[in-house]
């Protein structure tokens, strides 16, 4: 930074002063003809969420006739200052946006004093004092008069380029290493479900095979009831969710939430039982190894007792990933989706030695641990190859107030 400024003097300026700040708003859904052969990009966050920071395009546009006063102009840089406070992207086209975000839009006598580039690099400096600026009302939203008061560098446009340049290039080769890592975990994760597949396929073997209503006693969660406050205190009995499977993994021992045995109707579910999501994100499941109950989104598989000497346990749950499959196919077509009970009772599920079942699950225990393994270090790697690239850029953008260069 020494060298790169040597000589050199860096202006400081409220953003108040540097760029018109204005709101966005959502025309009226009432409306149906502001929202029908519209074409002009109306952003929301979802926009930044699926395509990133700089934006030429939005997923919905409005029309013409939904918009109150001017377009936001190009070259505008968009922050959340509601909500997901402090999110930003730099649109590079005439646009709308939502009232989530408010707009800045460069002052016409700066326009020779600072690169468009440079600004969008410096608010991820802004957001976090965004974060900082927020009033203490039941919706966060930033103090407007508080952020027109945070300040931006000026320093010459040379120096201005460089930095873009430097930023620029440390992004490509970020995002690079990202994909990288991402499409070598996607297939690592494909590799795997791949050979588990044709482990359970069972090609030219002569196996015995039964169906799910024959070896499995099939029950539905539920929830005790949330107006009675006793239920969920001081409880003691695991209530699974859908958030212990996307938190926690596919073999569950204790639950996020807990539930007091006064809200119990029969008896619990028991240990080594099975979950099949059969609503809402259908084929999840997982194998529980302790009593329980679960919420009304999952069909519980509980082995009959006739069966305990014929089926391994961790078998059945490898088998279950078959299953999963299955169960999406025999979805009913009303306006809430859910498995056709009668149909997912006749799924056939084998049932070889003893022996064989075990060396399956041998097998298979070890190429999940490898597995994980990788799904664990890379999501890993990406998210420290993210926090290098934060801490060289916000390195680079950190102007001190009082330097004025050699």
């Amino acid at each position: 930074m020494v060298k790169l400024f040597e000589g050199f003097e860096v202006e400081w300026k409220p953003l108040g002063d540097i760029f018109d700040l204005r709101n966005g708003y959502t025309p009226s859904k009432a409306k149906s003809e502001y929202w029908t052969n519209g074409g002009i990009p109306w952003f929301r966050m979802e926009d930044l969420r699926n395509n990133g920071n700089i934006l030429k395009d939005a997923i919905q546009h409005v029309h013409s006739d939904g918009i109150k006063g001017k377009l936001f102009p190009a070259n505008s840089i968009i922050m959340a200052t509601t909500a997901t406070i402090g999110e930003h992207a730099l649109i590079t086209v005439d646009y709308m946006c939502n009232q989530r975000f408010t707009n800045f839009t460069l002052k016409e006598e700066f326009h020779d004093q600072l690169d468009t580039k440079f600004i969008f690099y410096y608010f991820f400096i802004l957001d976090e004092q965004a974060k900082q600026a927020v009033n203490t009302s039941s919706f966060p939203s930033v103090q407007m008069n508080e952020l027109k008061k945070f300040v931006i560098p000026i320093p010459p446009l040379v120096i201005q380029a460089e930095i873009v340049r430097i930023l620029d290039t440390f992004t490509e080769l970020t995002a690079e290493l990202t994909a990288e890592l991402t499409a070598e975990l996607t297939a690592r994760k494909k590799q795997y479900n791949y050979y588990r597949d044709q482990l359970l396929s069972f090609k030219n073997m002569q196996v015995e095979w039964k169906t799910l209503g024959d070896i499995f006693d099939l029950r539905n969660g539920y929830t005790p009831s949330k107006a009675k406050s006793e239920y969920w205190t001081n409880g003691g009995i695991p209530w699974f969710r859908m958030e212990d499977l996307r938190n926690n993994g596919n073999i569950l021992k204790d639950a996020i939430q807990h539930v007091h045995s006064d809200g119990i109707k029969g008896k619990l579910f028991p240990a080594n039982s099975i979950i099949m999501a059969t609503t809402a994100t259908i084929g999840e499941h997982a194998l529980i190894t302790v009593d329980y109950m679960c919420n009304q989104r999952f069909t519980n598989f509980t082995l009959k007792e006739e069966f305990h000497d014929q089926l391994d346990t961790k078998f059945i749950f490898y088998y279950f990933f078959i299953l999963d499959e299955q169960a999406k196919q025999a979805v009913n077509t009303s306006s809430f989706p859910s498995v056709q009970m009668n149909e997912l009772k006749k799924f056939v599920i084998p049932i070889p030695p003893l022996v064989i079942q075990a060396e399956i699950v041998r097998i298979l225990d070890k190429f999940d641990a490898l597995t994980n393994s990788i799904t664990e270090c890379l999501p890993r790697e990406i998210k420290l190859r993210q926090q290098q690239y934060e801490y060289y850029r916000n390195l680079l953008l950190s102007f001190p107030k009082t330097f004025k260069g050699k």
